[in-house]
């Protein structure tokens, strides 16, 4: 089965299997990442089929919406992959993308890196930068039940991990959390290009929604 094949039918697999989940990790989140990737991509030296395959597996079951459990996503990529007669390095591959793509708090260190890793990581946090970033960042609010804004609760930028996976804290903190230190932290000098725009307009959002409060 020739590469393109498997893509296709990974297209078919992930839009199945995310046709009910949260409105910000759904198959047009997969399908944002996807292009940021091969777009990304043109100016590294990276596997452009690993590439692939990562950006539209690596959200296929988010531990966020599964108590926490990191395994089911792995397991799910791999049991597709392997239907596939997808080669056994790449499956690997495709699964320490999924393992070591998330942020986890600021103070996570990752233990794997690849050119792959780096080009699809750098292509999902840009869909949490800018206008979408900002849409996605409210919609998982909401789905949350968390409040928009208290200003009672100060924003902890430098999390461990667990306080960033079992925090409960207004959106607005994310921002600072999360959303406005990705900029600095791609991987890619084409991703840090794409992300300046959309790291001001968040800028300015923030601007004008203080604006408004006071």
């Amino acid at each position: 089965m020739s590469n393109k094949e498997i893509i296709s039918r990974t297209v078919v697999f992930v839009k199945d299997e995310l046709k009910n989940v949260e409105g910000g990790h759904d198959w047009w989140h997969i399908e944002r990442v996807w292009k940021n990737a091969k777009t990304i991509i043109n100016t590294e030296d990276a596997n452009l089929f690993i590439v692939e395959l990562g950006a539209m597996l690596h959200d296929i079951a988010d531990h966020k919406f599964n108590n926490g459990d990191e395994t089911i996503g792995i397991s799910k990529a791999t049991t597709f992959l392997m239907s596939q007669s997808v080669d056994e390095a790449v499956i690997e591959h495709v699964c320490k993308i999924i393992s070591n793509i998330s942020f986890r708090g600021g103070n996570f260190k990752s233990g794997f890196f690849s050119p792959e890793l780096a080009v699809v990581q750098d292509a999902d946090r840009l869909d949490a930068l800018g206008a979408i970033g900002i849409a996605r960042a409210f919609n998982y609010g909401g789905y949350k039940g968390r409040e928009i804004y208290n200003p009672s609760i100060k924003p902890v930028v430098q999390m461990t991990e667990d306080q960033y996976q079992n925090s409960s804290a207004p959106t607005i903190n994310h921002f600072y959390e999360k959303l406005l230190l990705l900029k600095d932290r791609m991987n890619t000098e084409t991703g840090r290009k794409m992300a300046e725009q959309r790291h001001r307009f968040m800028e300015l959002y923030l601007e004008e929604f203080f604006k408004e409060c006071d």
